[in-house]
Formats: structure tokens, C-alpha cells, sequence
């Protein structure tokens, strides 16, 4: 516990980060912000807590760059430039300045990467450890990509590979079956992975640009999928070969088949899930090259409902547990 009040670590640890004008040093009760008029603005809110989606004692500034880059997933898969964030602190009775100094540290490190800014918050007691990012970027009009605009016909792409998140919270949390089926360098990897998302904000203006309906991966490749089926009121099919693993997943699914179960429903991976028509998918290819972010085709949109259908090399379908992970059932892990 510091001898600091509240508005002493206010102005210590987070008024350096609030450069914006409309933040006002954080002397104020509000912020603003007057987007320029030819711009829509497009705001998310993400939250995530200790024992839920980081593990009890992770550091400071991995905690607080985690809680930032997955805001800035969901602003990039609309096809949103990042301009500032709003952040809710609840902190534990046990909590110190030096923690504090380490959380704040990790905010500037990726204002500075990715070009955002403090525009306020709040800090309150909380019984566990939880942050709360509201986030806020622009678009030009009606150009913000939603879920709903999937149609039949339309090609689907991800971006990165995906099963490293859900993988790489087994290697975080030390899980001796994981221990058994790959060596150190991939579980040090795959730790890095599920600890320190990487939001595709480069790959964002190719979204908006070409893609028909966005969202990023957070809950499960195929449960993010059904989402957006459903909006578009479509189905998919998916070749579960097409999915883009690291050599660290891929290393994990040949020792163990079950592993791609969890790759395609465990979540946490933070890529882009984009629907694309066709005649726009080779720019959108060219668009994600010339950003640096990898892309890969992996099914398409078809006409029908119900959960998209993920197929083996031999056309049967994967019978998969459970599609995605879930914040309201209790029988869940950590993730």
C-alpha cells in the first residue's frame, strides 16, 4: 500500500500518459473529443481480470499491455484507427505504488507503439485484480465493418495462426500434459503468445476496405464464426487443414490429435476473422502482404443457418466439444 492518495498516483503514474488535449491533464471529471467531421467514431469496451484471464501474480505492465492490445483487436477488426482509451483499475487490499508504476509503464510502452493515447479512467477497491478498457477510434462514414454483412458466396480469412492463445494459457499455467508434448522453446512461446495478444492494427484499413463483415478471435476460431453466421444470417464451412498453426500448435496437434479441438474453440488468439467477397479477395491478399500481416483462406460463406461446419481433408465434419469459450458458465478455467 503506497502513502499516495488516489489523485497522487493520478498525477504520478498516469498524467504523463494523458497528453491529448480533451484529456486535460486528468484534472477534470471528463475527457472530450471532437472527431474531425468527416470521421465516425467507433468505441469498445473489454475487461479482463485475475484468476479469469491472466494468471494470479502475472506482472504489471504484461497486465496492463494485455488489457490495452485487446481493445485495439476489436478496433481493428471493425477497420478502426486507434486514437484513445478511457481504463477502470479495481485493485486488491494488497496492492502497491510499485505495481502501479509497472502497470503504467506498460500502457506508454503501447501508446507509443500503436499511436494512443490516455483519456481518463478511474481507480476504485476491488476483490480481485481487474481492468476495464473502454477504447475509441475513427472510420469514415458508415465505414465501420460489422458482423452482419457476410454473404452467401463471400471467402473467410484469419490472419496469424490461431490456437496459440488457448495453448499458450496451458503453457502459462505450467500444464504437465502440455509439458509432455513440446519442449521449452514452444511452451516459452506459446506462453508469450496467450500473455501479450498482438492486435492486427496494420492490417485494419484492408478490412475496412474489402472485407463484408469483421471480428477478431477472442472466444474460439469457431464460436467467433457462429457469431458472425448469425448476424448475417449465413452458415459457413470451414477446412480445418486451412487453418493457420505455428510450428509450436502444430507441434502440439502431432503429439496429441485433440489439441486442434482446442486451437479452433479455446480463444484468446486476437486475429482477425474477416468474410471477403470474391472478386475482392485478391486485393485484400495484397492489401494484408503490403501491411506485413499474414492471411489465409479458410473456408467460405454459404447460404443456410446453424454453426459453421469445420471439415477434415476427407470432407467429414469435426465433431467439436465445446465451440467456444464462455464468461457466464462456472465451469470454465482460467483463459
Amino acid at each position: 500500500m503506497s502513502s499516495l492518495d488516489e489523485h497522487g498516483l493520478i498525477a504520478r503514474h498516469f498524467r504523463p500518459l494523458a497528453t491529448a488535449a480533451g484529456a486535460h491533464r486528468l484534472l477534470d471529471d471528463a475527457a472530450s473529443y471532437a472527431p474531425p467531421r468527416d470521421l465516425d467514431l467507433v468505441l469498445t469496451k473489454d475487461g479482463i481480470a485475475e484468476g479469469v484471464h491472466f494468471p494470479a501474480g502475472e506482472a504489471a505492465d504484461l497486465v496492463a499491455r494485455k488489457a490495452l492490445r485487446v481493445n485495439l483487436s476489436d478496433l481493428a477488426a471493425k477497420g478502426a484507427r486507434p486514437v484513445g482509451y478511457l481504463v477502470l483499475l479495481g485493485l486488491p487490499d494488497d496492492w502497491s505504488e510499485a505495481w502501479i508504476a509497472g502497470f503504467a509503464a506498460g500502457l506508454a510502452a503501447d501508446q507509443h507503439e500503436y499511436a494512443v493515447e490516455l483519456y481518463g479512467g478511474d481507480t476504485i477497491r476491488s476483490g480481485r485484480l481487474v481492468i476495464s478498457i473502454t477504447a475509441f477510434g475513427t472510420v469514415p462514414p458508415s465505414g465501420m465493418v460489422r458482423r452482419s454483412g457476410a454473404q452467401p458466396g463471400d471467402r473467410l480469412y484469419v490472419s496469424g495462426t490461431i490456437g496459440d492463445g488457448a495453448l499458450g494459457l496451458r503453457a502459462a499455467t505450467g500444464d504437465p500434459h502440455l509439458h509432455g508434448l513440446v519442449g521449452e522453446a514452444d511452451r516459452i512461446f506459446l506462453a508469450d503468445r496467450y500473455r501479450l495478444p498482438r492486435p492486427r492494427m496494420a492490417l485494419a484499413e484492408a478490412v475496412r476496405r474489402f472485407a463484408s463483415a469483421a471480428l477478431d478471435v477472442s472466444d474460439g476460431l469457431a464460436g467467433d464464426l457462429d457469431k458472425l453466421c448469425t448476424a448475417s444470417g449465413v452458415t459457413a464451412e470451414v477446412a480445418a487443414d486451412r487453418v493457420p498453426l505455428s510450428a509450436a500448435a502444430a507441434a502440439c496437434v502431432a503429439a496429441d490429435r485433440s489439441m486442434l479441438d482446442l486451437c479452433l474453440t479455446g480463444g484468446d488468439d486476437y486475429e482477425i476473422l474477416a468474410a471477403v467477397p470474391s472478386r475482392s479477395a485478391p486485393d485484400f491478399e495484397s492489401a494484408a502482404m503490403a501491411a506485413g500481416v499474414p492471411v489465409s483462406c479458410i473456408g467460405d460463406v454459404r447460404a443456410g443457418a446453424g454453426p459453421a461446419r469445420f471439415v477434415d481433408v476427407a470432407g467429414q465434419e469435426l465433431r467439436l466439444v465445446s465451440r467456444s469459450f464462455s464468461h457466464v458458465r462456472t465451469d470454465d478455467p482460467l483463459r
